[in-house]
């Protein structure tokens, strides 16, 4: 009976450590953030990284199964206080583009987009408008001439989008709060 109660134990606390392996690792961003500010070139950082390296494994376990796992669960990271999850945040906020990309690569393709039945043109223009303090327009121009209005339009805690007169989405403050400070 010991035994079984045990394995279930041991069952339920690795599958709720799993469930975090994707976060921030924020504790093992520390550890680097300590090995970069300590020494100022880049001889003295790989030795200091082949000594602290010890150091590394266990603040990388220390993410996968404990901060991690937190973050997941809780929607913030204890190490760094940031929110929400990274597994709760969309993919373009993650990600980004290179700027040093050749321009035959900056352009959009043309996509139909399912919800506005429209064509998505390169951009060629996009002007910014602060209609009020809960107000904010963008007129976004395209290569082919033609344009779209996008309006935010903040409510409570939450800015409403609306494209063209059709509303498309909706972010909380905070959402967009992070998406700001990430670049």
């Amino acid at each position: 009976m010991r035994k079984s109660v045990l394995a279930v134990c041991v069952a339920a606390l690795c599958t709720s450590s799993l469930s975090g392996c994707m976060g921030q690792m924020a504790l093992s961003s520390a550890v680097s953030e300590v090995n970069l500010t300590v020494v100022d070139n880049r001889y003295g950082r790989a030795g200091l990284f082949a000594l602290m390296s010890p150091i590394y494994g266990i603040a990388s376990i220390g993410d996968l199964f404990i901060v991690n796992s937190i973050e997941f669960w809780t929607g913030t990271n204890p190490v760094s206080g940031r929110s929400p999850a990274i597994v709760d945040m969309p993919v373009e906020t993650i990600f980004r583009v290179n700027p040093h990309l050749d321009p035959s690569l900056t352009e959009s393709p043309n996509l139909t987009l399912p919800n506005l039945q429209t064509q998505v043109e390169p951009v060629r223009h996009i002007e910014m408008h602060y209609l009020s303090e809960y107000e904010a327009q963008m007129r976004v121009e395209f290569s082919d001439g033609s344009e779209q209005i996008l309006l935010g339009r903040k409510q409570a805690e939450q800015v409403i989008f609306i494209l063209d007169g059709v509303e498309v989405t909706r972010a909380s403050t905070e959402q967009l709060a992070v998406f700001a400070a990430r670049g």
